[in-house]
């Protein structure tokens, strides 16, 4: 493979990987009404419904502010509900309602989910040089500075379904 062929062979790759998160949202928002970050949210809730905002928002690395930002919405949707404490108005706990359970006992997987399974499977020495390797190219493309959470989802993070879906339709990475 001489040198320019190679080169289009790694910028292919990139564009597959981009179009396979792009399609995933896609899939996710089409099928369940969700977005990556409020599914992840919602199995967050199912998790544990008692613990406080800021716990859920440090489990899956979302500021305090965008998961409530979420939360306002999984609420507008009928997925969750928030419940203040009679005895403490301070303390919230959260609930899943039906809808939502019965999306999350369908079992919707993320692609980070996928992702993360079959890594973890990888030898120590082939997930080190993964990720070398990735951010080898996230500085190649001015991106090792940008801010990123651990969320495969070509949406902007805090996005209702209708704003998502606008996104996806209107903005694709692939298209020329």
């Amino acid at each position: 493979m001489n040198k320019q062929e190679l080169t289009d062979e790694v910028v292919a790759t990139i564009r597959q990987i981009i179009r396979a998160v792009d399609l995933q949202s896609k899939k996710l928002t089409k099928k369940y009404g969700l977005t990556g970050p409020q599914l992840i949210v919602l199995k967050e809730i199912r998790k544990d419904p008692n613990r406080p905002i800021s716990e859920i928002a440090r489990k899956i690395s979302l500021s305090q502010a965008t998961v409530t930002s979420i939360l306002d919405r999984l609420e507008h949707q009928e997925f969750a509900k928030r419940n203040r404490s009679v005895q403490d108005k301070r303390k919230v706990t959260l609930t899943l309602t039906e809808k939502a359970d019965k999306i999350l006992d369908s079992n919707p997987s993320l692609l980070q989910e996928d992702f993360t399974d079959l890594f973890d499977k990888l030898e120590d020495w082939e997930k080190n040089m993964i990720l070398a390797s990735i951010q080898r190219l996230a500085t190649m493309m001015n991106a090792e500075k940008l801010d990123s959470i651990p969320v495969l989802d070509s949406a902007p993070i805090g996005s209702s379904v209708q704003e998502a879906a606008r996104y996806l339709a209107d903005y694709s990475p692939l298209k020329e």
